[in-house]
């Protein structure tokens, strides 16, 4: 089976997201697409970061209906950072006979020789690079030029023509501690559980 690996912290999970995964579902061609919430990312500065299980639990309302999209919860099981290069070796432990490709926006990555273990990513995973608004998408021949990659090693990346949706989390939960609108931005069922739960209030 051919899976994307969309992770993040998805704090909310927000329509952007869906609209990302449905579209490197279908011109990715893949079979499904599974979230992977970061339980501790480390490149965000998160300190009050929605605990896992809620941010599942939204994610669990946005994709119901959907049977190509899936949670994937093994971030909460493994201690330190969430690294993707790790977390794409554990899925290949676990799925060996899966093609795994890594979703991921064209902004994000320009910062990808500064992750950790860059080139284990590359050598794990296919990249389905999304367009985001305002940054170009780096070409195969940058990357391998950036991580030192003879030809023989293998560099799949594929673009992924999205809308421009400018959609982010951080404006999200900074509207929800102003008592901001949210409707439409996210789900209607993420929207009430906000509400419900009362998430991102000011102190």
């Amino acid at each position: 089976m051919r899976i994307g690996i969309f992770g993040g912290t998805f704090d909310p999970v927000h329509t952007g997201h869906l609209i990302l995964a449905e579209q490197g579902r279908e011109q990715g061609q893949l079979d499904e697409v599974w979230f992977v919430p970061a339980a501790h990312p480390p490149h965000k500065e998160t300190p009050a970061l929605t605990r896992f299980e809620q941010r599942v639990e939204m994610l669990a309302l946005a994709i119901a209906g959907n049977a190509a999209f899936r949670i994937d919860e093994l971030e909460k099981e493994r201690p330190g950072p969430s690294y993707t290069a790790d977390t794409l070796a554990e899925l290949r432990r676990r799925y060996p006979d899966h093609e795994f490709w890594l979703l991921i926006g064209s902004d994000t990555l320009w910062d990808l020789p500064h992750w950790y273990q860059p080139r284990r990513v590359l050598e794990q995973a296919g990249l389905l690079v999304m367009t985001r608004p305002g940054s170009t998408v780096l070409s195969a021949e940058h990357l391998r030029e950036q991580f030192h990659l003879p030809e023989q090693t293998p560099l799949r990346l594929q673009v992924i023509e999205t809308p421009q949706i400018d959609i982010s989390s951080r404006d999200l939960r900074r509207r929800a501690a102003a008592g901001r609108s949210l409707r439409y931005f996210l789900p209607r069922a993420v929207e009430c559980y906000i509400y419900d739960k009362q998430l991102y209030r000011l102190p």
